[in-house]
């Protein structure tokens, strides 16, 4: 491979500019660290689980978190409409809508929220004639992308938040 020298202007422009990566350092704690230090609280249902692991996973890159000093706190719901709907009124395609709000307190003050925010996100699913195994499977996966979403949102939303308080808590 030929390393080509005009491919770094754009890096060097960012340099320039005052652009500094959102998990980079900020204050004493890197983002990142400070990601990591978010203990993720339960959330209701099979969905719920889904965007709880989907969550752990984007705010702990280094693995389970050594000192848990916030608590995120999220409330998750599903909405579900039929898009595909033919003559006979029989649906062969649903949307599902899912909305994430979300809070996040340092732990032991869950009623004194540092930030608070809302993630949103749609994905649709087929349901022609399928057998139950396959259509499970099929919102299984539509609901686990709906999950990994979400939790991309919400990180760096929390992320943004910590980025702009580096000494928060």
């Amino acid at each position: 491979m030929s390393s080509n020298p005009l491919k770094l202007l754009p890096l060097l422009a960012l340099a320039g500019c005052g652009f500094s990566p959102l998990y980079g350092q900020s204050g004493t704690q890197t983002v990142a660290q400070q990601l990591d230090s978010v203990a993720v609280a339960n959330i209701p249902e099979r969905t719920g689980q889904m965007l709880r692991l989907s969550l752990e996973t984007a705010l702990h890159a280094a693995g389970a978190p050594t000192q848990e000093l916030y608590s995120l706190n999220v409330t998750y719901s599903i909405a579900t409409a039929g898009i595909g709907v033919q003559e006979d009124t029989a649906t062969t395609r649903n949307r599902l809508s899912a909305t994430a709000n979300w809070s996040l307190a340092p732990i032991g003050t869950p009623g004194a929220p540092l930030a608070t925010g809302t993630a949103s996100t749609e994905d649709a699913a087929n349901i022609i004639d399928q057998q139950y195994f396959a259509l499970t499977l099929e919102t299984d996966t539509v609901n686990q992308q709906l999950a990994d979403q979400l939790a991309a949102q919400i990180t760096a939303q929390v992320a943004a938040y910590f980025e702009t308080h580096p000494n928060a808590g």
